[in-house]
């Protein structure tokens, strides 16, 4: 039996800093019953101490923490789990390492313009990232391309807006708990 194009997984909620990786992570999970994992919560603490101090990672630093996600989600896949994980996966090389070429494992973007991302991270407190280094962040963005086949989406929307918006992407019509099948 051939697994449905859009059926997914893992899903890696990506994006910069501020753009709502988290919250729309644990919604998203919620919604389809997955587990969820906040990738910063992978990050080992001199990462996390370089970054509260005001310094942006280099790849050095990223090396661990991207190896750390991967193995995550080659965990779930292995005990066959599904899951969405938030991180940020800002170049295409870091995504190489942690989606790569596993099945079942879809890249969702979360796009949003410098100006409304500088407005989140200056009403959010008690994050290590400051908002600081959210030029460092843009600066090294390197949004997915088409060959990566992510759902790339605007957060602009409401939460509950995206949420849905992204699971309707990931499963085939019927199939999200709570969604009415659809009819021809």
């Amino acid at each position: 039996m051939q697994e449905h194009p859009q059926t997914a997984r893992v899903v890696v909620v990506m994006g910069v800093s501020g753009s709502g990786k988290t919250t729309i992570g644990r919604a998203l999970a919620r919604r389809l019953g997955w587990l969820f994992q906040e990738g910063d919560a992978l990050h080992p603490s001199e990462n996390v101490a370089k970054m509260s101090a005001g310094h942006p990672l280099d790849d050095v630093d990223r090396a661990p923490w991207l190896t750390a996600i991967a193995a995550r989600i080659d965990e779930w896949r292995a005990r066959g789990e599904a899951g969405v994980i938030a991180c940020s996966a800002l170049k295409r090389r870091y995504r190489d390492v942690i989606v790569g070429d596993r099945p079942g494992v879809r890249l969702v973007y979360l796009a949003g313009s410098r100006e409304l991302i500088a407005e989140r991270l200056a009403a959010r407190r008690g994050h290590f990232m400051p908002a600081a280094l959210l030029d460092s962040q843009f600066a090294a963005l390197e949004p997915p391309m088409p060959e990566e086949g992510a759902i790339v989406v605007s957060v602009e929307a409401p939460v509950a807006d995206i949420v849905a918006r992204i699971a309707a992407s990931l499963v085939p019509a019927g199939t999200i708990p709570g969604e009415g099948r659809l009819t021809a």
